[in-house]
């Protein structure tokens, strides 16, 4: 990795040669002072720190060679003055090359912990199927930065003898406590979900799972760690979906040629008695029974963590997928949706995120 292959602008290029023109003519304008220097060693320090390394070399013999040049006119060659100009150039070209072998050094580093951890991330939550049932399934997963790729957000899907149940779910916290969470939740779904019952049950087995992990940790998970989930039915043979929400944003209906959300319309689904987030179920009533929604053959249902609507604008505004979105469709499968939602996010932010973003769409062909 070079230093262009980090997150610079392109026209970041052309500034150290900027200072090398701009300096080499002051010092050819200022004869006595070379007031021009400073240009021309910020050039070789910023070329170090921007540019590939071919590109740092010619900056730094530009400098020499426009200083030579101009002391040959000045008549301060093999003086003091010309020996101590030349050495001041030479050293901060030689600086400037440096610093380019530094963060050469650092981003070679940086690769080889993002392979690390795409394959940890693969590992504890792996992409899921393109299909599942009658559905077609997209997921994806943006972490808050670039160098962080795993964190505290999850999502499954997975086949039952009751239908195509999935998750998306939403760890408190951050860093290896939360990825350790999500290895738990995610666990607990694969073993429970072709073994629960319902949806309430399913949501029950994995608040247990959660308990008996903390009971290992820390006193500050133990009172304070939760995690919120949406856990989703499709019955087979049935244009309905059962969502059982433990804490968590509803889900979204995208519209397809018509029906429940209308053509292109998207709506939010919330639920009639949202319930406690998975890890505080002792502090309420029993769960309530899951809400009943029709599912239409064409359309999508989007679920999203608070990455999505916790994004900001420059005005501190959360982005709303309903207005985001509406405009855009109708699309044509959970992929489309995912590809608009995330260039709708990252136009509305214009920036980093503060939050990781996990998005999980299934469509009814």
């Amino acid at each position: 990795m070079t230093p262009r292959d980090g997150p610079w602008p392109r026209y970041l290029r052309v500034l150290p040669w900027l200072l090398v023109a701009g300096g080499l003519l002051w010092n050819a304008i200022d004869t006595t002072n070379y007031w021009g220097d400073p240009m021309v060693a910020a050039a070789a320090v910023l070329a170090g720190a921007l540019l590939p390394l071919r590109d740092t070399l010619a900056v730094g013999a530009a400098n020499v060679v426009g200083i030579v040049a101009l002391s040959f006119r000045d008549g301060t060659v093999g003086t003091e003055g010309g020996y101590l100009e030349l050495t001041n150039t030479v050293f901060a070209a030689l600086l400037g090359v440096w610093i380019n072998r530094v963060v050469a050094r650092h981003g070679r580093r940086l690769a080889t912990v993002r392979s690390v951890a795409e394959a940890a991330q693969l590992a504890v939550l792996p992409a899921p199927p393109d299909r599942a049932g009658e559905l077609t399934v997209a997921a994806c997963y943006r972490a808050a930065q670039t160098e962080a790729l795993i964190g505290g957000d999850a999502y499954a899907v997975q086949e039952t003898p009751y239908g195509v149940r999935l998750m998306i779910a939403d760890v408190r916290g951050k860093g290896l406590p939360a990825v350790a969470t999500v290895s738990v939740l995610l666990g607990a779904f694969r073993e429970n979900a072709s073994r629960a019952s319902d949806l309430v049950a399913l949501a029950d087995a994995l608040e247990q799972s959660l308990a008996r992990e903390s009971a290992h940790r820390d006193e500050e998970v133990r009172t304070e760690g939760f995690s919120t989930a949406l856990l989703a039915e499709f019955p087979g043979g049935r244009d309905a979906v059962h969502v059982l929400s433990c804490g968590h944003p509803g889900p979204y209906l995208l519209g397809g040629p018509g029906g429940a959300a209308g053509p292109g319309g998207v709506r939010r689904l919330d639920a009639a008695d949202p319930g406690l987030p998975l890890g505080m179920g002792a502090l309420g009533p029993d769960r309530s029974a899951p809400d009943r929604w029709p599912f239409p053959a064409g359309h999508t249902l989007l679920l999203v963590t608070d990455g999505v609507t916790e994004a900001r604008d420059g005005a501190g505004r959360f982005y709303d997928p309903v207005k985001g979105l509406a405009p855009l469709g109708p699309f044509a499968g959970p992929g489309e949706v995912l590809d608009a939602l995330g260039r709708d996010v990252a136009a509305w932010t214009g920036g980093p995120r503060d939050d990781d973003m996990a998005v999980l769409a299934v469509t009814r062909p």
